[in-house]
């Protein structure tokens, strides 16, 4: 399946990997915020890792990327780098269309 049409999946998950005051400030709707740093005390606990499609984003894609690379050495699969906060909001206002 191609990205585009994993994205649009209803149970596709959308992880902001922004600070908690960056995802307070400015947040795309329906995610859920798990900072950069709490990743690797927190990843076990998305639900459905490794099983349902996630999509890791943040400001520009750069932290979102080295998320998906951290995960994917670590064997998780069906994993995602979204880009930034506007590609992902873009995305979810498409989908709601």
């Amino acid at each position: 399946m191609q990205y585009q049409q994993i994205v649009q999946l209803s149970d596709t998950l959308f992880v902001d990997v922004r600070t908690a005051m960056e995802f307070n400030m400015y947040k795309a709707e329906g995610s859920i915020n798990i900072p950069m740093d709490q990743i690797p005390a927190q990843w076990k606990n998305i639900e459905g890792i490794g099983q349902r499609n996630i999509v890791f984003f943040c400001r520009s894609g750069n932290r979102s990327g080295q998320v998906v690379s951290y995960l994917k050495q670590l064997g998780v699969a069906n994993i995602y780098n979204g880009g930034s906060v506007e590609d992902v909001i873009n995305i979810l206002v498409r989908k709601s269309a």
